[in-house]
């Protein structure tokens, strides 16, 4: 495969096509990041959107299940959902990768490689066999051949310094995204878990640059919605054609901001509905915590409140119960302990009917 200073070569990424694209996708991630930074916890979107991301991601690698299935999970680690634990590793990874981003801007091959020993839970780390050959599913023919174990360090150091260097090749960082995505694709150096991974540093190499502050543009869903048109893309670009796959990944951007800024502005309506009624209705249980608790755990237990607000179990136990009887949380049981589900935001959370093919 080629390595990054041959792939700028002989090829224009920045036609007239590419930068229409450019400039609307700047525009509504710019309105994202907007809107973010005036919210007064971004952090809550961060825990439940990440969830959504890992749950779609994975749904990519045929890792199936449902969203009730990881929040169940989530609240009691005991629960046995093999493809549900996966999710919540991959979540793990992603928060792993921005938290180390935090501390020093780089995207490091040591961070990533310890979010895929995260979302697989073992230490295989970079593979030292070839990798699985990618063949046309109809007749058998092999598209791409992964390059053989002895040159993915060097092309793996390759991507690394692209990834951080901004003065290497002067060119937008969008295009630059979806060449990196592209790159980490094409080498493919783990055993498993590469799509997912690669999906991580999409979404971390744009708070590295600047075009959001917090993870919470997630691309998995636009290209789940168009799996066959990215594969297809994807393979293209080696033979040559990379505008119609940056125009594609492009496209992912502008829908996945556009969407994601729809989803929060219902969600910060739905919080404050809540805060209204519970100032109105349950004045005496009222706080800004409180209020954060069940955003941020749609799908929250005793313990998690009890924690969060530094009261007795009986307390928390007390004022969900007083939520459920007014009509804002669901309560149910798993195993032996109840659980309160913020059935309003997991519809918003959950809805899909607003995504653009």
């Amino acid at each position: 495969m080629k390595k990054i200073a041959d792939i700028f070569k002989n090829n224009q990424f920045e036609t007239t096509a590419v930068f229409k694209k450019l400039n609307l996708a700047h525009r509504y991630l710019g309105e994202l990041k907007g809107l973010c930074n005036s919210l007064p916890n971004h952090n809550i979107l961060i825990d439940t959107l990440t969830l959504q991301e890992a749950q779609d991601s994975s749904e990519i690698e045929n890792i199936i299940t449902t969203t009730d299935e990881i929040y169940k999970t989530n609240l009691q680690p005991s629960y046995i959902n093999p493809a549900a634990k996966e999710v919540l590793n991959y979540a793990t990874a992603l928060k792993t990768c921005y938290n180390n981003l935090q501390n020093n801007n780089f995207i490091t091959l040591n961070t990533i490689i310890t979010a895929q020993q995260q979302i697989k839970k073992n230490n295989a780390g970079v593979r030292i066999q070839m990798g699985t050959v990618i063949s046309n599913e109809k007749t058998g023919q092999i598209i791409y051949t992964p390059p053989p174990p002895n040159e993915i360090q060097g092309l793996l150091n390759d991507l690394e310094k692209f990834i951080n260097d901004d003065e290497l090749y002067q060119i937008d960082p969008l295009i630059k995204m979806a060449i990196i995505h592209h790159q980490f694709e094409s080498i493919h150096p783990f055993y498993d878990g590469n799509g997912r991974i690669g999906r991580i540093i999409n979404i971390v190499y744009l708070v590295q640059q600047g075009l959001l502050e917090t993870p919470i543009l997630y691309l998995s869903r636009f290209i789940n919605h168009n799996k066959d048109k990215y594969y297809h893309l994807l393979q293209n670009t080696r033979d040559g054609n990379w505008q119609d796959y940056i125009l594609f990944m492009l496209q992912a951007v502008i829908t996945t901001s556009q969407n994601t800024i729809r989803q929060i502005k219902k969600i910060v309506k739905l919080q404050q509905e809540y805060k209204n009624t519970i100032r109105t209705n349950h004045k005496k249980i009222y706080s800004q915590d409180l209020l954060n608790n069940i955003f941020k755990h749609p799908y929250t237990k005793i313990n998690f409140l009890k924690n969060d607000l530094s009261i007795t179990r009986l307390t928390a136990s007390r004022y969900l119960d007083t939520l459920c009887d007014g009509g804002l949380l669901l309560k149910e049981k798993l195993g032996k302990e109840n659980y309160y589900i913020n059935f309003k935001l997991i519809k918003i959370l959950t809805d899909i009917q607003n995504m653009q093919e």
